[in-house]
């Protein structure tokens, strides 16, 4: 396998693991509603810095430790479980908060106003612990980066280019549901519909967390 045909081949396997509905998709979904534009980029690119990292490590074999060691799958997968619930009851904390107050009006970038703690920097730790707290991620890169990487290619420069790939395709997926948003902002935009993706957004992760804590995968 030349280096071309693995950069290829690994594309089509990404690519079609990018656009299946999962967590990341409704995180950054939720973000281009209820927190607008710039916001939902920012966990955008916090989610795929996560891939980044989760390519390199497996790339120099720091996930195969993760996968061959129980002990340490189980604290990361109980420490991601957390994670989750603690997002998730944290959007529908604000949503039963925001409850009553006026509507917000439009923003510069078309959606409704984001929340004073939500920073772009927030956005993007967000974005990025939950792509390093999910063990799926580094079991997934365990899995199929050593089968795309040429014998005689450096590994650790295989798996930034690989992850790379990824994070592209990641990032064009991404920014066509960010900016579809937009073709709907005037109803995205209403208070109540703001609310009902935030509560529907916390109840979804929420669940995520209780299914990686009780291992259901």
């Amino acid at each position: 396998m030349t280096v071309t045909s693995a950069i290829a081949s690994f594309a089509v396997v990404a690519g079609m693991l990018t656009i299946m509905p999962g967590l990341d998709t409704a995180l950054v979904l939720r973000s281009a509603i209820t927190l607008g534009r710039s916001r939902a980029f920012a966990t955008a690119l916090g989610i795929l810095s996560g891939v980044l990292v989760w390519g390199m490590a497996a790339a120099v074999g720091a996930s195969a430790v993760l996968t061959a060691s129980q002990l340490l799958y189980d604290v990361l997968r109980l420490a991601g479980a957390g994670y989750l619930a603690w997002l998730g009851i944290g959007m529908i904390r604000r949503t039963i908060k925001e409850r009553g107050r006026p509507a917000s009006g439009d923003t510069a970038d078309g959606v409704g106003a984001a929340a004073p703690e939500a920073t772009w920097a927030r956005c993007w730790a967000r974005g990025l612990g939950t792509s390093l707290l999910n063990p799926k991620n580094g079991v997934f890169y365990m899995a199929m980066l050593p089968q795309f990487i040429p014998g005689d290619a450096p590994h650790l420069l295989m798996g930034v280019v690989l992850a790379t790939v990824h994070d592209l395709e990641g990032l064009v997926w991404f920014s066509a549901l960010i900016f579809g948003t937009q073709l709907v902002r005037r109803w995205l935009n209403r208070a109540s519909v703001r609310r009902a993706i935030d509560a529907l957004t916390g109840t979804v992760l929420v669940g995520f967390g209780l299914k990686l804590a009780l291992g259901d995968t």
